[in-house]
């Protein structure tokens, strides 16, 4: 079994992601105690995405993350560079076009989708920087950016009782139901070195991104960036 370090090298990463692969989706569950899918809801609705419209749904794992645009006759596309997540994600769900990719590295042409999205996986890029400028360029003039992931709690007192469940708890409970358990000690770690709401917009726009906004779920536990690709005017 695979841990990454903080250090996010991306064999170690996709090396990681691929033993967890098995029981991914259900840990998640777990973990998070349902609030996975209320999070999964609220990524499909602020993309806003309609059937003939193009979405990239990098890091897309298993594919959960993807079906309800699928299953709503919007084209998606989920990616990942874990093969791992991605055989796991074809035998549930074949008719998902599951392509492999590096977010830092996209495998696509210019001004390819009219929305981009990342659930849970900026977090893990080496260079998150890299990735928004590489989001910003598969997507259209006017395309939208989507990006969920964990964040800084609002509420001080609640923090302080996230961080002892992070790094106390999510662990122990991993070991029960994960088949890698030391991943979600990445995980835990990942998360407290992760910029908080603020700091993620200011790298959001310091990528060329417009109209940079978020909104808090389950009390800042998670949040969902927002922001749009400027049209040039020539």
């Amino acid at each position: 079994m695979s841990r990454a370090s903080l250090e996010k090298d991306p064999r170690d990463v996709a090396s990681m992601f691929d033993d967890v692969a098995d029981r991914y989706d259900v840990t998640n569950d777990v973990l998070s105690l349902g609030q996975d899918r209320l999070w999964r809801r609220a990524v499909v609705a602020a993309c806003d995405a309609r059937p003939g419209q193009r979405v990239l749904d990098i890091a897309a794992g298993t594919g959960t993350s993807s079906e309800p645009f699928a299953d709503s006759g919007v084209d998606v596309v989920p990616a990942d560079f874990s093969l791992g997540m991605l055989r796991v994600g074809h035998r549930r769900r074949s008719d998902l076009g599951f392509t492999a990719a590096d977010a830092m590295r996209l495998p696509f042409a210019d001004d390819s989708f009219d929305v981009v999205t990342m659930s849970f996986g900026l977090r893990n890029v080496a260079e998150p920087s890299v990735a928004l400028r590489e989001f910003l360029r598969v997507t259209r003039p006017g395309g939208r950016l989507v990006v969920c992931e964990f964040s800084s709690p609002t509420n001080k007192a609640f923090r302080r009782v996230y961080s002892t469940y992070l790094m106390g708890s999510l662990p122990r409970i991993a070991r029960a139901v994960s088949s890698n358990p030391d991943s979600y000690v990445y995980l835990a770690e990942s998360i407290q070195a992760w910029p908080d709401q603020r700091g993620l917009a200011r790298q959001v726009a310091d990528a060329g991104w417009g109209a940079v906004q978020w909104r808090d779920l389950s009390g800042g536990i998670v949040a969902l960036h927002r922001a749009t690709k400027p049209v040039v005017k020539g």
